[in-house]
């Protein structure tokens, strides 16, 4: 019987090995994992490299997580916000490498890493910093530079509902950048809010479907056993 279902969030992020590449789901906080981070935390991974739309707000969440020091860089498109003051100290200090990618293009190399695409040409970029020391060519009249995908070892995602096969549906905007880490990391972890039975979820609705889903943890239940454990 399949059954991707675990009991807790210490169980969920069980694995994640020093040196790896983890994608978190999330625009600002919407969508955000924040749960399967904590546990992240406390698990102590090091030398991790981040995918993510952002770089952190306040000290929590991914913020929390690079306050910890074991982020060795990040990939992602907006690293600076009014709050975004741990990111801002460890980059000044040379403590986070930073690779700042375009959101478009952020989301589309980690589609073509589901998909499968070996490289894909971007119009965006092209003539400014960040397309320094790529290959870029000049189609139908409009220049492209070359981009690659993005790859993961293990993808953070937050979903609404889930099944014990895996299959994911979301709310709203905390979709966002979900759905495509979850088809392209290796080991795809999702938090969710509730866990149904089989053919609960509409088969329209679902968005991520199982076969790209690893481990599934409902994230208040598991919260709930371990307070009543403690």
């Amino acid at each position: 019987m399949i059954d991707k279902t675990v009991a807790s969030l210490e169980e969920a992020v069980a694995g994640i090995h020093d040196g790896a590449t983890i994608m978190i789901s999330g625009f600002g906080s919407a969508g955000q994992p924040a749960e399967l981070i904590d546990a992240l935390i406390a698990q102590g991974a090091k030398d991790l490299t981040i995918v993510n739309n952002n770089a952190g707000n306040g000290e929590t969440g991914l913020a929390a997580l690079l306050k910890t020091g074991r982020v060795r860089k990040i990939l992602c498109s907006f690293p600076r916000q009014a709050d975004s003051y741990v990111f801002d100290e460890l980059y000044r200090s040379g403590k986070l490498e930073l690779e700042l990618v375009p959101q478009g293009n952020l989301a589309e190399r980690i589609r073509a890493a589901g998909a499968g695409i070996g490289g894909f040409f971007t119009p965006t970029g092209f003539g400014t910093q960040l397309a320094e020391g790529k290959e870029t060519r000049r189609i139908n009249g409009r220049d492209y530079v070359l981009e690659y995908p993005i790859h993961a070892e293990f993808a953070l995602v937050k979903a609404r509902k889930a099944d014990r096969w895996g299959n994911l549906v979301y709310r709203k905007t905390a979709r966002n950048f979900g759905p495509i880490m979850a088809a392209a990391a290796k080991c795809a972890i999702a938090q969710v809010d509730e866990i149904v039975e089989l053919g609960a979820l509409d088969p329209e609705a679902i968005v991520t479907p199982g076969i790209h889903v690893k481990r599934v943890v409902q994230a208040g239940a598991a919260q709930a056993s371990a307070q009543a454990a403690a």
